[in-house]
């Protein structure tokens, strides 16, 4: 382990605890402090970690301002054998945080800079805190003042927590003017959120099967009733070999639990439109609104550097154990599928999920049966992995066969270059074939989409 623009290592816990914090949360990318590890890397250990942990939390909780709740989280690890203490902390998006007690200051202010923390510029804080947002949930009241939060109470009681007189305050659902906040009207027992559910019989959005709406209420009631559907709707698929019998699911259930709660975790609702949730043959797809945050960059989303849009409810999924750690959904997303399932726009961030497995098993069977050359080829290329856009293109070929390359690229949003490697490798592969002249033929889709 080294250090670097992203990881310090500390000793011992120190008065320096806070200054390294607020380092990490006004750069970009975050970062990661170990507790019990030397300069040079060696691993020394912590002892009493709970007592260590409980202290961590209450500095960076109390001495840190604007409020990092939802920006961190500290947990125990084991290396080489010895318990060492490891804080995640996510780049914030209300910048410059500071020292609470020297305030916005350069005595307050840090920021990492290479592996080390240095004092930010007057110049720096000033364009920062023009830039801060202005329109986060906790700065918006609510539309109602009339809520209850029965479901966040007994969530909260499940998960070890006391309820007192200050249940609402601790999580910052007032806003200055001790108005309910917007996270307040998100997670209270009602509320006018819909979070829908559509479901198709056809590859585009023509013959609507199934509308559902799952929400209106507290958004971890409507959390887990996305979270139930789809569990339901992600079949298992067996197939029966002369030995065994492989089940498999139409999507890997764990990316697709992270996909949601992620989709439903940083969705921007200052914009009055929720997630959406749709299954169409050969596909899940899950949009959100607002794109990626300005922190980052598609090259930070996909590190797994995380920037909550929405700390506050980032704390309450992991207060209530639906967020298990920061930045982790999407390396465990990645571990599953190619980066090609996702696509980002100004206002939107879609993930689709190719559902292949019920092809694989139609070629493995065609190939297995099939006497012909014909039929073993279809055999062998139905057990290819089709990715995403090619997916798209055979969806747009079937829809309209005399479909240019160039209107392709438009309906995808691809640079023209892709689309042409990608139907390269496709006629190679017999999933699709060119019949007639480039100017006046059409395609034809061999391998059809299940």
């Amino acid at each position: 382990m080294k250090e670097s623009n992203r990881v310090e290592f500390k000793q011992e816990l120190n008065d320096s605890l806070e200054k390294e914090v607020v380092g990490f949360l006004n750069y970009y990318e975050g970062g990661e402090i170990y507790i019990g590890i030397k300069d040079n890397g060696e691993i020394i250990g912590v002892k009493n970690t709970d007592d260590v942990q409980k202290k961590i939390v209450d500095r960076v909780k109390n001495n840190i301002f604007p409020s990092s709740m939802g920006l961190f989280d500290v947990k125990t690890e084991i290396n080489d054998g010895k318990e060492i203490i490891k804080i995640a902390i996510s780049s914030g998006t209300e910048k410059p945080y500071c020292v609470k007690k020297y305030g916005m200051s350069p005595k307050g202010c840090y920021i990492r800079v290479g592996t080390t923390i240095q004092p930010m510029p007057m110049e720096m804080m000033d364009s920062l805190y023009s830039k801060r947002l202005k329109n986060s949930l906790g700065k918006i009241i609510s539309p109602r003042q009339d809520l209850t939060f029965k479901l966040l109470k007994i969530y909260y009681s499940e998960s070890g927590f006391e309820i007192n007189d200050k249940f609402l305050n601790n999580l910052e659902l007032y806003t200055d003017e001790n108005k309910l906040n917007y996270s307040a009207y998100l997670l209270a027992d009602d509320n006018g959120i819909s979070i829908k559910f559509a479901k198709y019989s056809s590859l585009d959005k023509v013959d609507l099967i199934e509308n559902s709406e799952l929400g209106y209420c507290s958004l971890l009631k409507a959390t887990e009733n996305i979270l139930n559907k789809l569990e339901i709707e992600n079949k298992t698929l067996a197939e029966i070999t002369s030995s065994t019998r492989i089940e498999t699911r139409l999507v890997d259930p764990t990316a697709l639990r992270e996909a949601v709660i992620n989709a439903i975790i940083h969705n921007d609702y200052s914009n009055g439109i929720p997630p959406l949730f749709e299954l169409f043959p050969n596909r899940i797809v899950i949009t959100s609104t607002g794109g990626l945050p300005q922190e980052l960059t598609e090259e930070d989303f996909y590190y797994g550097v995380s920037a909550p849009r929405n700390k506050d409810l980032m704390r309450v999924f992991k207060d209530v154990k639906l967020v298990e750690q920061l930045g982790s959904g999407i390396q465990r997303i990645l571990n599953k599928y190619d980066k090609e399932i996702f696509s980002f726009s100004r206002n939107f961030l879609k993930v689709t999920f190719p559902i292949s497995n019920a092809g694989k098993n139609a070629g493995k069977n065609a190939g297995k049966n099939a006497g012909k050359n014909a039929g073993k080829n279809a055999g062998k290329n139905a057990g290819k992995k089709v990715t995403v856009l090619q997916e798209e293109i055979i969806c747009l070929i079937t829809e309209n066969k005399y479909i240019t390359q160039t209107e392709i690229k438009n309906k995808t949003k691809k640079h023209i270059a892709t689309i042409e490697r990608n139907m390269k490798k496709m006629q190679e592969d017999n999933m699709i074939i060119r019949i007639g002249s480039k100017t006046e033929g059409y395609w034809e889709v061999i391998k059809k989409l299940v």
